[in-house]
């Protein structure tokens, strides 16, 4: 196969950071020669993950694509690189939506754009090397430098309280960092090793297992995140530049829920059963409350930031109702299977989504320069093909049957259902919350008289606005309509997952 022959996960790493440095060096008053180089080079990187795909074979839960070299001999720290199912479906979501952005970002002018495109390839680099990295120093370092991109592309060409958001932003991830370090540390100590499945093998005492559990939850819990430690997300939406707050909400909140699965579930499963009561109703907390606080908003972009961390409570759930599988019959372990599925699904639908969604606020935002629902009104009537399209991501986001939006929440449900019927009754409200919101703030901005000269003088979309949003929905319907696209590509690693889990009681 051709990736015996090529380091096709050095390439696809590699080549957006040093094609996000060699942007810095170009004039930046040559800003068509930026958008065209920038596009180029992400271009690249999603046919890498393209060709990823094509060779990867899921019919194994086996570790493939591997690269290992020795990278600080007398620690025995390897630059080891490797893709599962897991892995492999988050990389694609990444060098798709970074793909859009840069399209996207022809339709915007700013200034510093080589750098502001440079920063989005680098940060994207760095997020497929957390996907891809097996050696757990390797997966911190790379954690860690994502945000420092992030934090510069917020605070540099965020609005007027970016600095608050970025600090804010800041001191959340540094406290679940230095965390996760201490936990990674005292694994390695106890397996002698730095490779993350080494630690899989571990046998802990319960004791010991809670509180690397609460190490790792909390570092990746503000990653995803979970209620209580979700209030800097909200500022950084609405601080963060439109492309900012897409690759937030829709690459960043799920290195959140992948760490969970490749850290939480195989190696502190004892804890995570003997937490659980406390964990589901989190999660609950996260869907119900949270869609109560999306309907009081008034600023578009705070709305769909409230609804990401609503959903990606269902991403949650579905993570921890996996625990229950400990020292339960083949039939529950079959459920929580789907439940870990749905998980995964839901991840990669709210990244498609969300995506859609803040690039269409952007779009508006560029027009009429307010994000208050207030100030817009009859959109509909001077952008009917944008209106289309923002209504179809309003309803994707309410879970509308048909969409992807739909597919992992009625996955989970599904989990729920077999494990206690009060936590789907209790999640299922977000079907009813999901649809107030989004069709409430559809209704509010699209339809209705048009109420002001800003909306009246909206111009069409251009085509480099309307081919980032097609392509989402498309996308959007394809993986509703054929989930199994995507389902079948993590099938293996999900039901290995399960038996690690399952042969650690």
């Amino acid at each position: 196969m051709l990736y015996l022959d090529i380091p096709l996960l050095s390439l696809l790493i590699w080549t957006p950071l040093i094609g996000g440095v060699l942007l810095l060096f170009i004039d930046q008053k040559n800003d068509q020669l930026i958008k065209i180089s920038g596009f180029t080079i992400s271009t690249v990187t999603l046919f890498i993950s393209i060709v990823l795909l094509i060779n990867f074979d899921t019919s194994q839960y086996l570790l493939q694509f591997n690269e290992k070299h020795i990278w600080i001999y007398n620690l025995d720290i390897n630059y080891h690189l490797a893709v599962d199912g897991f892995s492999l479906l988050f990389i694609l979501l990444t060098t798709t939506v970074t793909s859009l952005i840069i399209l996207f970002n022809f339709s915007e002018s700013r200034q510093q754009n080589n750098k502001y495109i440079a920063l989005f390839l680098i940060l994207e680099g760095l997020l497929l090397g957390v996907f891809c990295a097996f050696d757990s120093i390797l997966f911190y370092i790379f954690f860690e430098a994502m945000l420092i991109p992030l934090f510069l592309i917020i605070g540099i060409w965020g609005g007027p309280n970016r600095v608050y958001a970025t600090i804010k932003f800041f001191i959340y991830t540094l406290l679940g960092s230095v965390l996760m370090l201490v936990a990674l540390l005292y694994l390695s100590f106890k397996a002698n090793s730095f490779y993350i499945l080494d630690y899989y093998n571990l046998v802990l005492s319960l004791d010991t297992q809670i509180l690397i559990f609460l190490a790792f939850l909390i570092a990746f819990g503000i990653k995803v995140p979970m209620w209580p430690v979700h209030t800097w997300l909200p500022d950084a939406h609405v601080e963060a530049p439109s492309s900012g707050s897409v690759i937030l909400a829709a690459v960043l909140l799920k290195v959140g829920g992948y760490g969970m699965i490749r850290f939480l579930l195989p190696i502190t499963p004892d804890a995570g059963f003997y937490l659980n009561n406390f964990l589901i109703p989190l999660s609950l907390v996260a869907i119900i409350y949270i869609s109560f606080v999306a309907i009081a908003q008034q600023d578009m972009k705070k709305l769909i930031a409230y609804s990401s961390i609503a959903h990606m409570g269902f991403v949650t759930l579905g993570i921890f109702l996996v625990f229950n599988t400990i020292g339960q019959a083949q039939d529950i372990q079959n459920i929580s299977h789907i439940g870990l599925q749905g998980a995964i699904m839901q991840m990669l639908s709210h990244g498609l989504i969300s995506a859609g969604l803040f690039i269409c606020i952007g779009i508006i935002y560029s027009r009429t320069k307010s994000r208050m629902i207030d100030d817009q009104s009859g959109i509909g009537q001077v952008m009917p093909v944008f209106s289309a399209l923002m209504m179809f991501f309003l309803l994707a986001n309410s879970g509308l049957p048909g969409t992807s939006g739909f597919v992992g929440e009625f996955m989970v449900l599904i989990a729920a259902i077999k494990n206690n019927i009060m936590y789907a009754v209790l999640a299922s409200t977000t079907l009813v919350l999901a649809a107030s919101y989004s069709l409430w703030l559809g209704k509010r901005v699209l339809f209705g008289e048009v109420n002001n000269d800003n909306v009246a003088s909206m111009k069409i979309l251009r085509f480099d606005e309307f081919w980032p949003l097609l392509i989402l929905a498309i996308l959007v319907i394809l993986i509703g309509i054929k989930p199994d696209l995507l389902l079948n590509i993590s099938e293996e690693s999900s039901m290995n997952m399960i038996k690690i889990i399952t042969n650690k009681y």
